[in-house]
């Protein structure tokens, strides 16, 4: 599915590679030294939230930790795969490819989840709900910095909770 990119929305300025792992790496230990005060907010319907996605490693088999924006839709928490406007998919989304099932932390406290990527109409209507929010991080400008379709993930309760 090809989308029309609007060109007058502010593209993410051009932010080198090395300047984006540094602040995920800060937030990350922003995280942990302050035992999970700060770094995780609640989604809104004006501004999207963080949250701590642990995920199994794909070929390690280890635990695996990100914290990523989302907003919900429903039940489900709903976060775009964009690697900082890298090229590549991060490694998470990779994760959840070989094995769905992962934990979020919100500031409500953890959740089991199943991922899965929305498709058709479905991502359609998610991705207009992420440009609603205004925000620099998500638009169609940004989207287009990226050769392919930014898969949105979809975190479906797990039954087990």
């Amino acid at each position: 599915m090809t989308t029309a990119v609007d060109t007058t929305q502010k593209a993410p300025p051009n932010v080198p590679r090395w300047l984006v792992c540094t602040i995920w790496i800060l937030h990350r230990s922003l995280f942990r030294f302050s035992r999970g005060r700060i770094g995780l907010r609640p989604a809104t319907s004006t501004q999207w939230g963080m949250m701590r996605l642990k995920t199994v490693g794909r070929r390690s088999g280890t635990a695996r930790v990100a914290i990523v924006g989302y907003i919900e839709d429903g039940p489900n928490l709903v976060t775009p795969a964009m690697n900082g406007w890298a090229q590549s998919e991060p490694a998470w989304w990779l994760n959840l490819q070989a094995n769905p099932e992962a934990t979020v932390e919100l500031l409500d406290g953890p959740r089991k989840v199943t991922a899965r990527a929305a498709i058709g109409d479905e991502r359609a209507r998610l991705w207009q709900k992420f440009l609603a929010l205004n925000s620099s991080a998500f638009t169609d400008a940004s989207a287009a910095l990226r050769s392919g379709e930014t898969a949105l993930v979809i975190l479906e309760p797990s039954l087990g909770r």
